[in-house]
């Protein structure tokens, strides 16, 4: 509601602004303006005009650079009004508003940017990489057959292996003291060398932004919520959240780069012909999970006992069951949505829901 109500404060702001050259220029007898008005001002009046009609364009496609273009157009609109102050003084009010909404996507712009630095860090790190091998029936050997027939299903056999992948999701969320709110993300992994997971969402809680940077690099993780772009209101960085986000990693490797899984910080233990179990390796901290799959090849779920819930600060069970009906993403056959649930002792409770919009694997800066 409120994105509506300043893109019409933009809009009619502008809009009034037109009055200014139209008394200047003798385009029409304004009452409205009792003083009288230069044709310089006029050109300063239209200028404002177009600065604003350029902000609502922007401001209407997402662009969250708007501000921007507002910063100019408030500062020169205040200096017209105190000029008409007598006529025009209200117009303080709509450059007061449009103000403090240039300040909120100032701050949610420059929180993201803390995201792109480190994205662009990592990029910078993966330079020095050869290009990847393409995986092979080969690389398979050493997996449990369950895993095998999924890499085959998903199409990963004969193409290149992966050192990092992009992907975007839309989806929902919630906590047990939060009802569900709707938010995108996008995140960068990287697997090769020292394994990172940067993880930034914009979501909407009661209508307001309040985005979140998951950040797992350097042997570290880190969780930052903040409401508005502005205030934080949840800031981790426990000893716990590394082994958690670390499950996270590795479920993100399992789920949506099926090629990681014949990377050899896996120890593969087979079950049965339909799951399987693995550790993952991780500097000093290793986790656990089991894959559970499908006769047709495709990973349904996946279980493991070794990510912490900060919420309630001590570990539960957590699975990630998925639609069995696949898609096709650029080649590959992966899932389309999912969920993420805890098992708490009253029973199951499902925080999450994706749907997944994009994947691209060995991406470049």
């Amino acid at each position: 509601m409120f994105r509506y109500i300043l893109l019409a404060i933009i809009i009619i702001h502008g809009l009034i602004h037109l009055l200014g050259p139209a008394k200047a220029f003798h385009w029409a007898e304004v009452t409205q303006l009792t003083q009288p008005i230069s044709r310089l001002q006029g050109w300063g009046w239209l200028l404002v005009t177009v600065l604003f009609a350029g902000v609502g364009i922007l401001y209407l496609q997402h662009n969250t650079t708007w501000f921007w273009w507002a910063i100019p157009a408030i500062v020169v609109s205040q200096g017209l009004i105190f000029q008409t102050w007598q006529d025009a003084r209200f117009g303080t009010i709509a450059n007061v508003l449009i103000g403090l909404g240039a300040l909120l996507a100032w701050a949610s712009w420059s929180f993201e940017q803390e995201f792109r630095a480190d994205v662009r860090a990592a990029f910078a790190e993966q330079a020095v990489l050869p290009a990847p091998d393409l995986l092979t029936e080969a690389d398979l050997a050493p997996l449990p057959e369950p895993v095998q027939r999924y890499l085959r299903y998903t199409g990963c056999v004969n193409k290149p292996k992966v050192q990092n992948f992009k992907v975007v999701f839309s989806g929902e969320m919630r906590s047990k003291s939060m009802d569900w709110f709707s938010f995108t993300s996008e995140q960068y992994n990287f697997i090769s060398g020292d394994p990172k997971r940067l993880f930034f969402m914009k979501g909407k809680i009661k209508g307001l932004l309040t985005p979140g940077y998951h950040a797992y690099q350097n042997g570290q993780a880190s969780m930052l919520i903040k409401a508005l772009g502005l205030i934080p209101v949840v800031k981790l960085g426990t000893a716990e959240l590394f082994p958690a986000e670390t499950v996270t990693v590795f479920n993100d490797m399992c789920l949506l780069a099926p090629a990681t899984l014949i990377d050899s910080r896996i120890q593969w233990k087979p079950i049965d012909s339909l799951s399987a179990q693995a550790v993952f390796t991780n500097g000093n901290t290793s986790i656990s999970a089991i894959l559970y799959f499908n006769e047709a090849g495709a990973l349904v779920d996946f279980g493991s006992d070794d990510r912490y819930d900060v919420n309630a600060s001590q570990k539960f069970h957590f699975t990630t069951p998925v639609d069995p009906n696949y898609a096709e993403f650029q080649g590959y056959r992966l899932l389309k949505s999912g969920e993420a649930v805890w098992h708490y002792p009253e029973g199951p409770f499902t925080y999450g829901k994706f749907q997944l919009k994009v994947v691209a694997y060995n991406v470049k800066e």
